[in-house]
């Protein structure tokens, strides 16, 4: 009988680590989707934005959900839709993407304590969670990779952010590069610490 649970363990630890690999991979194809079509990645956020806000205008009309978790929702997707007046650009300082986060870890607050109080079935509260509350959040998280290769041309939101690099673009422009932080270069970067490098035969 012990044999059977250790394997119950064994598959378990196995299971766990190719979901991790499909994810990871599954994010890198989506990262590199979005830094060769970034154009079309803003229209398909500013859908998903406008979708979002439609479930919560129908959740206000017929659903019994608090007014204020709503409310929240709308305000929330009313910061999105800002924040994609500079998309790809993404300043991580900026009053906006700050609002944004901090909304969103309210509208979890609210969403978890409404939740845990009034029972609903888990499809439910997933529906809820993964439509309202992840899908607009987890679009931006994709496209922060195309953050990365932005060009260097002056816009006036970089002139009012960064006023002292306004009249030198280029500078500018390699400043922001130097500082990768997105998706796709966290996922290179793991890629080039995990797996081993190719070596080149020489005859």
């Amino acid at each position: 009988m012990w044999f059977l649970t250790l394997l119950s363990w064994l598959s378990l630890v196995l299971q766990i680590c190719f979901a991790t690999l499909a994810l990871a991979a599954g994010l890198y194809y989506l990262a590199e989707l979005v830094e060769e079509y970034t154009v079309m990645t803003g229209k398909i956020i500013k859908y998903l934005i406008l979708a979002t806000t439609a479930t919560y205008i129908c959740l206000l009309l017929f659903e019994e959900l608090p007014f204020t978790l709503n409310a929240t929702g709308l305000v929330t997707n009313g910061v999105y839709f800002y924040l994609l007046g500079t998309f790809p650009y993404t300043d991580f300082a900026s009053p906006l993407f700050i609002a944004s986060i901090v909304l969103l870890v309210f509208n979890h607050y609210l969403a978890f304590s409404y939740f845990s109080s009034i029972w609903h079935p888990f499809s439910e509260v997933l529906a809820f969670f993964t439509i309202c509350l992840w899908l607009v959040p987890f679009a931006f998280f994709i496209s922060l990779s195309a953050n990365e290769n932005v060009l260097p041309t002056i816009s006036d939101t970089i002139q009012r952010e960064h006023p002292d690099d306004a009249g030198d673009v280029v500078s500018s422009y390699f400043k922001q590069k130097s500082k990768k932080i997105g998706l796709l270069s966290f996922l290179k970067k793991a890629q080039e610490t995990v797996l081993p490098q190719r070596m080149k035969k020489s005859y």
